[in-house]
């Protein structure tokens, strides 16, 4: 028998009014419960960095340990290992407070979803996507990644994950109502991170045969950029229709 999952802390006081609870103290509130809920169930997150480390591993032995082979796929498979990674574990980002209802309090809350939907996403990140960044260099080495290129690997993986979480969790809000959404969340997710991919991995390789990386680089910023401001919107109105559909 699976030992029982651990407790929920309670939902942010979210009652009171908006001169009470500030922007940041409410941001604040919600990042440190997801991030207190991830760390004590360790399943979840540890999952995410053994799949990265397990998928980057097998390529060496499947291809052969030939170092000019490896240096010429090294950026496309780790940062493919990464994406892939990260899908994990985006089911999950809204799914546990929609079954225990405390995402319902979020919506009825009249404290702005928006806010709360970035604290979540920035909670997720934190334990599935950065520990994939500051494991990357390590994963480099396995995968003969030419030297000029780890500044760039840390860099892209930095503003891709972190864009590749917003853009998830918009698929994420879309189907918070839908029983083992897995699927159709990859199905809706993964067109929409082709371009963080290719700019990505572009970028990686590019410093790797020693030319310049500042246009991957920018477009990989202006998707950033063009996440963090949209995509809360979008989670936010797509969450109180799926509360709505949910009731």
């Amino acid at each position: 028998m699976s030992a029982p999952a651990p407790a929920s802390p309670p939902a942010p006081a979210l009652t009171a009014s908006r001169a009470e609870v500030g922007l940041f103290t409410l941001f604040a509130r919600v990042y440190k419960r997801d991030l207190t809920l991830t760390v004590r169930t360790a399943g979840q997150w540890l999952n995410t960095l053994l799949f990265f480390i397990i998928v980057v591993s097998l390529f060496p032995l499947g291809i052969g340990p030939g170092p000019q082979t490896l240096s010429t796929i090294a950026p496309g498979i780790v940062w493919v290992s990464a994406l892939l990674s990260m899908m994990l574990s985006l089911d999950s980002l809204f799914a546990n407070d929609f079954r225990d209802g405390t995402l319902e309090q979020f919506v009825v809350s009249g404290q702005p979803l928006s806010v709360i939907v970035v604290a979540k996403v920035l909670a997720h990140w934190t334990t599935g996507g950065l520990p994939l960044v500051l494991l990357s260099p390590l994963l480099g080495l396995v995968m003969q990644l030419p030297d000029a290129a780890y500044g760039v690997l840390l860099l892209s993986l930095l503003i891709g994950t972190l864009a590749l979480s917003f853009i998830g969790g918009i698929g994420a809000a879309l189907i918070v109502s839908v029983n083992q959404g897995g699927v159709l969340l990859s199905l809706l997710v993964l067109p929409l991170t082709v371009p963080v991919l290719i700019f990505g991995s572009g970028a990686v390789t590019s410093a790797g045969l020693g030319l310049t990386t500042s246009m991957q680089v920018s477009v990989l910023a202006a998707i950033l950029a063009l996440s963090v401001s949209l995509a809360p919107l979008a989670m936010a109105g797509a969450l109180r229709v799926g509360v709505a559909a949910g009731r």
